[in-house]
């Protein structure tokens, strides 16, 4: 099972504040334990809202807003993408990482292909096998 690691985000990583040289330090030591477990298959940390953008989709039309987001409750300020047994496993993994009091960490199960059933067709299991090879194609491509 894959599951998405959401890292929130606060008033520091919201003022762009880095972490400082003993986190990264840590926080490189247990990525290099994920990636040789061969849990880890993504993970990045995230700018500030303040340069992002949200796009709201209301019938036709797109409105375009730019960050900062006041109206934002929960920041994500960086994610993983795990490759696990169970949820269990990575309760196990993150109860490891080196975040320190008042942090909450949310995990959540990525959707695979036999939870949408019938109505992920023949056809469209083929579609999305054939966008998996473009997108691993794609990912060796230098940009």
């Amino acid at each position: 099972m894959r599951v998405m690691v959401f890292v929130p985000g606060d008033e520091r990583t919201e003022a762009g504040e880095m972490p400082t040289e003993a986190l990264l330090s840590k926080m490189m030591k247990f990525n290099e334990e994920l990636v040789k477990a061969g849990v880890m298959l993504a993970g990045d940390g995230l700018t500030p809202t303040s340069k992002a953008k949200r796009v709201r989709f209301e019938g036709s039309k797109r409105t375009v807003t730019d960050g900062p987001f006041a109206e934002t409750k929960e920041l994500v300020a960086g994610y993983w993408i795990w490759q696990v047994k169970s949820i269990g496993e990575a309760v196990e993994w993150i109860k490891r990482a080196p975040f320190d009091a008042g942090v909450e960490i949310t995990l959540r199960p990525i959707f695979s292909p036999e939870d949408f059933g019938a109505e992920l067709t023949p056809e469209l299991r083929a579609k999305r096998a054939e966008l998996e090879k473009l997108q691993a194609e794609g990912a060796r491509k230098p940009s």
